[in-house]
């Protein structure tokens, strides 16, 4: 018994912010000193340095469980099914609801919970929560499901990744500019079929690295101290990712039986393009091999680090053929793989 996604669905949101809207900002160190170059040359320097040039931000009126419920719905449609079927709905994010203009997190009734009861879904044997895992929560979400489904105490699931960062971040840390809001899901099915996830792999490094990405204060000292927005270290997370995470994609790889030269896409976290190029090039060399053309594709120009909704959204975009260069064929076997806060890795081996 196995798994395999019937449906997948995505809500990006309208607002479209370039990198010319932080040109205005007033960018501070950690001492609350301000940077030397100007605000506009940083927002310029941005694409050099991560590949966005623009991020979605989302509408005033809604909050992270209201894109969550928008893509799982789409991702219902898609997968033509009643939503009473379901056995779990498993909500990925890291700051729950955020309300536009207010700084409290509200996660209480669950996302889950939420999402489940605007779904209307009356089965109470489907059972609804909430996972924070960092930047990799949506892939561990499909880890889980996968092993409730090969387990034999689920038969299908739903996996959402939504998150509206815009809402926990720093505005005078440059690093806030990365950062966007958006929602995907997928429905997962038990299969006797050979497509699907094949394999799968996790690591936790908390013993020195926990702290790369943390709750801090405002750069500006004027500020309420109390305050904490979403803080990280960026240079140890590089490092840290180009060892650990071509790493953990070959272990994932080999524990498969799938042949290096059988992966026709590396569906990375869209955390900054230099760093996944790095990752998927230092993956490559493992195996003495160079990059394949066309093998990862990316939506963080465009869409920015929208955190656990990263992949869940390629997945759709890609399935809907909206990236130029970049088709899944039935049989065609990728590698899905994510890295984030905690600091968290993971993979997984699917097959198309």
């Amino acid at each position: 018994m196995g798994s395999k996604f019937i449906g997948v669905g995505s809500y990006i949101p309208t607002q479209t912010i370039t990198n010319l809207y932080f040109k205005d900002y007033e960018f501070l160190n950690e001492q609350g000193i301000a940077l030397k170059q100007k605000s506009e040359f940083i927002a310029e320097k941005l694409k050099d340095i991560t590949g966005i040039k623009e991020r979605k931000y989302v509408e005033t009126d809604l909050v992270t469980s209201d894109i969550g419920l928008i893509a799982a719905q789409r991702a219902i449609v898609d997968a033509q099914i009643d939503p009473e079927t379901l056995d779990y709905i498993i909500f990925a994010h890291n700051f729950g609801d955020v309300k536009f203009g207010t700084i409290q997190s509200d996660a209480v009734p669950s996302l889950a919970a939420r999402v489940k009861k605007n779904l209307q879904i009356k089965n109470p044997k489907c059972v609804a929560y909430d996972l924070l895992f960092g930047c990799p929560g949506w892939v561990e979400g499909v880890i889980q499901a996968n092993a409730f489904i090969k387990a034999g105490i689920a038969k299908r699931c739903l996996i959402i990744g939504a998150e509206t960062l815009s809402r926990v971040v720093d505005l005078h840390d440059r690093d806030s500019m990365i950062y966007a809001d958006g929602a995907g899901a997928a429905v997962l099915e038990a299969t006797t079929s050979e497509y699907g996830v094949i394999a799968h792999a996790t690591e936790s490094y908390t013993f020195e690295e926990s702290e790369f990405i943390h709750f801090g204060k405002s750069y500006n000292n004027d500020h309420d101290p109390n305050i904490r927005y979403i803080k990280m270290f960026g240079k140890k997370i590089y490092e840290f990712a180009l060892i650990h995470v071509p790493a953990a994609m070959k272990a994932c790889l080999e524990k498969s039986g799938v042949s290096i030269h059988d992966i026709k896409k590396i569906l990375i976290h869209q955390a900054n393009e230099k760093m996944d190029e790095a990752i998927v090039y230092r993956f490559y060399k493992l195996f003495n091999m160079e990059v394949p053309e066309h093998i990862m594709p990316m939506t963080i120009g465009k869409l920015g680090n929208s955190s656990v909704a990263t992949i869940p959204t390629l997945l759709d975009i890609l399935r809907n053929k909206e990236i130029d260069n970049h088709r899944i064929h039935k049989g065609d076997c990728a590698i899905i793989c994510s890295v984030g806060a905690g600091m968290n890795i993971n993979a997984i081996v699917y097959r198309y």
